[in-house]
């Protein structure tokens, strides 16, 4: 589907006891732990970037990789922050995902393996991909 890698092993590895206490330092979101670590998935409409539209870029809340540019999110209409690309080419590995009795392409971060989402092939042009990202596997990083 892209130029991401289909398999890696992260090259930040960490317990579940450090997982936690790194997303505590950063203040992340309650659910952040269970989706990253977990593949959990927030409920749609509820992530605090869903609806945000600031320039800036997003970053791995785990361990701070830069993943999506703000001029490549769109409305997708799903209740999920959506991305047409990744902001550096491989920083997104993908994974074939069965679970829930479909097959979909899990999307995590190269670097620490956090789980992120899914794409899918319903994005526009160029990509024609759709980057369907939790709020809270996120960090916003604002424009200067």
């Amino acid at each position: 589907m892209t130029s991401s890698s289909t398999s890696s092993t992260p090259t930040i590895q960490k317990t579940e006891a450090e997982w936690k206490a790194v997303l505590a330092e950063k203040g992340a979101e309650p659910v952040a732990f269970q989706v990253t670590r977990h593949a959990a998935t927030e409920r749609p409409f509820t992530g605090k970037y869903e609806a945000h539209w600031d320039d800036g870029t997003y970053h791995c809340v785990c361990c701070g990789a830069k993943l999506f540019e703000s001029g490549t999110k769109f409305d997708a209409g799903c209740g999920w922050p959506s991305f047409s690309e990744e902001a550096v080419p491989g920083a997104i590995t993908n994974i074939v995902d069965r679970s829930h009795g479909m097959t979909r392409t899990e999307n995590v971060c190269t670097q620490c393996g956090a789980h992120l989402g899914h794409v899918f092939p319903d994005g526009p042009t160029p990509t024609g991909l759709r980057y369907c990202m939790n709020s809270a596997s996120l960090a916003f990083e604002p424009s200067e």
